[in-house]
């Protein structure tokens, strides 16, 4: 049966406008048409009232980490778990981030490879609730670089699957990135500078070279894939945009020559602005080492986003969700207005252009006609982008996920 969800208010992300009194018409996965609230809804079709909310489309956060602890304060808690166990975890961390009206997410990386795959095609198959992901299935990078468990006494080695994406040359990029999406992975995540989180590891120093990073990127696209760069530093993001990869993951040290090349590639940033903040409110899940590092690169990170959003860079919408609990990540949409962008500006972000970073804007990123129904719905003036903390109706696909909104006089 057709579903006529009929709002107060609905954002729409492409004319950057939000309109009134509206009513959205659904047919299985996709939605049919969008006309005014005034007009009959078609003989048949199931019509649901959401009162005076405020009618979206489903949120998009390209960079999560669904499997794994949730926190990354200490890296060894990969080893005290089973893969078993990080699936079932992940199982509920995508519940959260659904619940959260993040009806899709870009999940860049797991310490434990391909478990991210199998959790995705859990939900493709309707095995259990959660977005629609696209996944990076491991990270890649050198041995003792961000994207792995260090720390280790010297001799004791960890399992492949924790070492898959380890290289040291050109040759070794290739063959990781072909081994990894044949395993499943949608989108390849590199880790081309030091980390935050990750010990002994300088988030301004290069960890992957120029060619290194464009080898990688050649080889996904044979595959119909991207890459994905991890990079704070400047010559490392430097390094990352003239490879062509498609985002930049942090870019906490953009200089005047990192904007001028992102605007001449079309490379995306994904800054996750807010999560320092819960690290500073949460300081005893993290070491000295990474308290430090935080606080000196968090204000570097915002002016740098400043700067990319007053020269007109794409920027998406990336939270790295798993740092902290899953199901925060709406609290970015607030840091983003104050460094720069308005309301509407930070919700396009984290809807249709995040959409286009992922080369899904055909099916997901906005309330039109052919696309996927991925809808949520928010009590509250939509500008107030608080409101967003506290989303009440979740719509995935034509299904409806959560519903915790009064009746409208109208529902039947």
């Amino acid at each position: 049966m057709a579903v006529a969800l009929r709002c107060a208010r609905l954002v729409d992300v492409e004319a950057g406008a939000v309109l009134s009194d509206r009513t959205v018409i659904v047919e299985g996965e996709r939605i049919v048409a969008v006309r005014p609230g005034s007009e009959p809804v078609p003989e048949g079709t199931r019509l649901v009232d959401l009162g005076e909310a405020t009618l979206a489309p489903g949120l998009v956060d390209l960079h999560t980490h669904l499997v794994g602890p949730p926190g990354c304060g200490d890296f060894m808690e990969e080893l005290r778990q089973s893969g078993a166990q990080l699936a079932l975890d992940g199982v509920a961390h995508a519940r959260d981030t659904l619940n959260a009206g993040f009806t899709t997410v870009r999940d860049l990386g797991t310490f434990h490879a391909f478990v991210d795959v199998a959790l995705r095609d859990a939900i493709d198959n309707g095995i259990v609730p959660g977005p629609r992901m696209a996944v990076a299935g491991a990270f890649v990078g050198v041995s003792t670089g961000g994207g792995m468990i260090v720390g280790l006494a010297p001799g004791i080695e960890l399992p492949q699957q924790y070492r898959l994406g380890a290289v040291r040359d050109v040759p070794d990029v290739r063959e990781r990135v072909r081994e990894i999406l044949t395993g499943g992975a949608d989108v390849i995540k590199l880790i081309a500078t030091g980390a935050v989180l990750t010990p002994g590891t300088v988030p301004g120093a290069p960890e992957l070279r120029e060619e290194q990073i464009r080898a990688a990127v050649e080889e996904a696209q044979w595959y119909g894939a991207y890459v994905a760069a991890h990079a704070h530093g400047t010559e490392g993001i430097k390094w990352a945009i003239r490879a062509g990869v498609r985002s930049i993951e942090h870019g906490t040290e953009l200089d005047d020559e990192c904007i001028a090349l992102m605007l001449e590639h079309g490379t995306y940033l994904s800054a996750d602005i807010w999560w320092s903040d819960w690290l500073v409110e949460h300081p005893e899940q993290f070491d000295d080492e990474q308290r430090a590092k935080n606080d000196a690169a968090t204000e570097r990170q915002r002016q740098s986003f400043r700067k990319a959003v007053r020269a007109g860079v794409r920027i998406g919408f990336g939270t790295d969700a798993g740092c902290f609990p899953h199901g925060l990540q709406t609290r970015q949409l607030a840091t983003m207005c104050e460094w720069g962008m308005t309301p509407l500006q930070a919700l396009r972000a984290a809807t249709l252009t995040s959409a286009e970073c992922m080369g899904w804007e055909d099916r997901i990123g906005s309330v039109t006609p052919g696309k996927y129904a991925d809808l949520i719905a928010v009590t509250g003036d939509p500008e107030d982008l608080a409101s967003f903390n506290d989303v009440r109706f979740v719509m995935k696909g034509g299904e409806i996920f959560r519903n915790d909104l009064p009746e409208g006089p109208a529902s039947r």
